[in-house]
């Protein structure tokens, strides 16, 4: 049975992964970038550290990819108003843009990966899923 559940979950997971970086692609997102958007559309303004620290990630992390997102035209560096030795990250008009266009993709990545689901048995699975996390998550005693 756990060998089972590993081979099915990692399959599924990669499938996810695979498809949602096709997705986000076609509109110059590059994979993980997506969070990062994510962030910065309910917060703007946000400083690499205020970032990595919301996502778990390391601050160069997030440094390599602004960068990265920065010459793609997703969001821009401003100086922090109170602090010269940061700087905050904004959203450019393309990268706003972007937020109705990822929604778009994430509605119909979904309806595709639990398409043969009916509506109880997509919230169960769902349910399953946040239960999988938190046994994962929760100290045993």
């Amino acid at each position: 049975m756990g060998s089972d559940f590993q081979v099915a979950f990692w399959a599924a997971k990669r499938a996810i992964g695979a498809a949602s970086e096709e997705a986000y692609q076609r509109h110059g997102v590059r994979a993980g970038q997506q969070f990062i958007l994510y962030e910065l559309w309910a917060e703007d303004g946000l400083t690499p550290g205020e970032l990595a620290k919301r996502l778990g990630l390391a601050v160069p992390t997030v440094t390599r990819t602004a960068t990265r997102m920065e010459s793609a035209g997703i969001l821009r560096r401003e100086p922090h108003p109170t602090d010269a030795r940061l700087v905050r990250l904004r959203l450019t008009e393309r990268g706003h843009e972007l937020k109705d266009l990822m929604a778009g993709e994430v509605v119909t990545l979904t309806e595709k990966a639990l398409r043969t689901l009916d509506q109880d048995d997509r919230e169960r699975f769902i349910a399953y899923l946040h239960e999988v996390k938190t046994n994962l998550t929760t100290p045993t005693v």
